[in-house]
């Protein structure tokens, strides 16, 4: 859908993403962008303009999550993604997908895809129209060497740097902006580690090399401290987990920080610890596989990571069925209670380094003229209370490129059931 008339939002707290305090004022929307933004209330054209009373309300920046699985259906049976049928499981990331944009998030970066073409598949219908949802870098399926994999049936398989290469073109080939590498282990497997290194140098500098000669940058699934910091020696761009980082792969993060993000997931491990025990497996299994462990390292290397102005963003890992989709502001909340970040560093990692994330720095995750028009309006205040974002109902508008997918003056949104609404549990 495209916007056929101006809005001007009005009686607004206008929170911009540049790191000011917010301000009553009011933002023009012409078309897809925002045309101008106006401390006070008054001085913008009201003639010809569909005029929305904000009625003094939070007005932001739609979120971004960084390390996003549409194909994740919320089930405990992690190979029943690699038999779920094709079809059946289009439908339900299409639902993800919705669902990430009923929740407020606008921008979306793909962490490795269930099939090979289920991300692409998505974001071309977001993008053609046919589809509600965020905007969105698709990923195929993660890359894994031999011995490797965390889950044989959604993994692409390489060995040695010509594979990997091929792997990479295959991704190209497909229509995909990212490729991942899964490069350390997972402790729920029983014998993929966290601390494990599955890669060779060789092997990622062949993949990061073929892939940003080809435009696409590389994502790594790395938790332990090596795979840090071969993801870093190798010129990957966004690192997942980093648990174990070491002081010199910290070191190695600061120097780059201008190039590299992180993107810890981290409601993965909480709630791995608090949350798992209703789908078969309790605390003491979590603690004794070495989750409590992690989340402490985990924290104390991404409070490290705040204090030398690494780029950290929250998402990550949503979909499982202990972290169902729908819940993705809750890495907003550990952001603050675990990490030390204040609610305003916060958000500003949830847009405005979202914007750069997505490779808009200029056009997303901001209230500037010239950006799109992507934003929510919120019955609270996320700076005060950041919990509030966990609240769909809190949420009371939501714009996409100057369209309203949820109306604040009808308080609903497009009349397509998401996941949230009817919980999908698949093959569990």
């Amino acid at each position: 859908m495209s916007p056929s008339t101006s809005i001007l939002l009005t009686n607004v707290r206008v929170f911009d993403s540049s790191g000011s305090e917010p301000y009553a004022g009011e933002v023009l929307i012409t078309g897809e962008r925002i045309a101008e933004v106006r401390r006070g209330s008054g001085d913008l054209p009201r003639d010809g303009v569909r005029v929305v009373d904000g009625r003094g309300q939070f007005l932001m920046s739609g979120l971004c999550d960084a390390h996003t699985h549409f194909s994740w259906t919320n089930s405990a049976d992690l190979p029943g993604l690699g038999t779920l049928g094709v079809e059946e499981h289009t439908l339900l990331s299409a639902r993800s997908a919705i669902t990430y944009l009923n929740c407020g998030y606008t921008m979306c970066v793909g962490a490795a895809s269930a099939k090979p073409r289920l991300d692409v598949v998505i974001r071309d219908a977001i993008n053609d129209g046919l589809l509600a949802g965020p905007r969105y870098l698709a990923n195929c399926q993660e890359i894994a060497v031999t011995g490797g994999a965390l889950v044989d049936g959604i993994t692409a398989f390489a060995d040695g740097p010509e594979e990997m290469r091929k792997r990479v073109r295959t991704n190209v080939a497909l229509g995909a902006d990212l490729v991942k590498l899964s490069m350390s282990g997972e402790e729920i497997t029983g014998n993929q580690h966290a601390e494990d290194n599955y890669f060779s140098d060789e092997e990622v500098l062949a993949a990061t090399t073929e892939a940003h000669r080809r435009g696409l940058r590389v994502c790594t699934h790395a938790r332990s401290a090596e795979s840090v910091k071969m993801s870093l020696r190798n010129n990957v761009d966004i690192i997942y987990h980093a648990s174990f980082v070491d002081e010199e792969g910290l070191d190695m993060l600061e120097a780059r920080k201008d190039e590299v993000f992180v993107a810890p997931g981290l409601n993965w491990l909480v709630a791995t610890l608090k949350d798992a025990a209703a789908f078969g497996y309790p605390p003491e299994a979590a603690e004794a596989a070495g989750y409590r462990r992690e989340l402490e390292c985990a924290i104390a290397g991404l409070r490290e990571m705040r204090r030398r102005g690494i780029r950290v963003l929250p998402g990550g890992d949503y979909g499982f069925a202990w972290t169902p989709h729908g819940t993705y502001a809750r890495d907003l909340q550990h952001f603050v209670e675990l990490l030390g970040y204040t609610p305003m560093e916060t958000l500003l990692a949830a847009t405005r380094l979202g914007g750069e994330i997505m490779r808009m720095p200029d056009e997303l995750g901001q209230i500037k003229p010239g950006f799109y028009a992507d934003l929510i309006l919120v019955d609270g205040d996320p700076l005060k209370d950041i919990t509030v974002l966990q609240n769909r109902d809190k949420i009371v508008g939501i714009m996409k490129g100057g369209v309203f997918h949820k109306d604040p003056d009808h308080g609903t949104t497009e009349n397509v059931p998401d996941v949230a609404d009817q919980p999908i549990v698949v093959n569990a």
